[in-house]
């Protein structure tokens, strides 16, 4: 870290409280910016530095996304943060295709499990499933009546 970098940090510690700024909708590399820092500290504190993106899209004859998965895998373990299916797409099967495919990478990454959460009005019956099994369950999230699932499915060499 370069001189000046250390001052700003410095300066930042010596301000406190001041310097807090709460931001409704942050710019996407400023949220790149603290992954990224989170993912270097973990690389350091466990020697793994396989991480990488894992997003499949869904586009339709105008190039708009219809459909897609989006997570990443590091470590052995895939992490699913983001399935949706346009409206009009739904119980067609792409939801399938598309997790399937995102499991199939992540084997291709060595990966041998994967993990994801669901809310109770999304879809915790579908990926029971497609072989997800239920590690907890959060009542009352966000609020009543609500739940949040999350979920592991073990990858075999097959699926």
């Amino acid at each position: 870290m370069d001189e000046s970098k250390m001052e700003d940090i410095a300066r930042i510690a010596a301000e406190g409280m001041q310097s807090l700024q709460i931001e409704v909708e942050p710019a996407p590399k400023d949220i790149r910016f603290l992954e990224d820092r989170l993912y270097h500290y973990n690389v350091e504190q466990t020697g793994f530095d396989d991480g990488k993106w894992l997003s499949i899209f869904v586009r339709d004859d105008k190039g708009e996304i219809v459909a897609g998965i989006h997570g990443w895998t590091w470590g052995g373990a895939c992490r699913i943060q983001t399935l949706w299916v346009c409206q009009d797409l739904r119980r067609q099967g792409y939801g399938q295709r598309l997790l399937g495919a995102a499991e199939q990478e992540a084997r291709a990454r060595g990966c041998d499990r994967v993990f994801l959460d669901t809310l109770s009005f999304q879809a915790p019956l579908f990926y029971q499933k497609m072989g997800y099994e239920i590690l907890h369950v959060r009542d009352d999230f966000p609020r009543r009546p609500h739940k949040l699932y999350h979920l592991k499915k073990a990858l075999t060499a097959t699926g």
